[in-house]
């Protein structure tokens, strides 16, 4: 199959700026502790266990899909804290 050369594509720093909501918002969630994303992943996963252990099987299944995005935003907000923003 034949390589197709699509140029340069990487972004380098500085190259490209975020927005206005972007800024606004990594401002107020940098803002949160660290702690806080690992406590409310830790509740959820409780919560999970609690419904499935009442029988609330669909919840517990819809709320333990909850502890990756959880972690997700602390992962995001400790990047934020620790390399700033544009």
């Amino acid at each position: 199959m034949p390589q197709v050369d699509f140029g340069d594509l990487s972004v380098r720093p500085g190259q490209h700026e975020e927005g206005t909501l972007t800024k606004r918002i990594e401002h107020f969630t940098s803002q949160v502790p660290s702690g806080f994303y690992l406590a409310a992943a830790g509740a959820a996963i409780g919560l999970s266990a609690g419904l499935y252990l009442t029988g609330r099987k669909n919840d517990a299944h819809f709320v333990g899909h909850w502890v990756s995005a959880i972690l997700l935003m602390g992962v995001y907000n400790k990047l934020v804290k620790l390399h700033g923003s544009d």
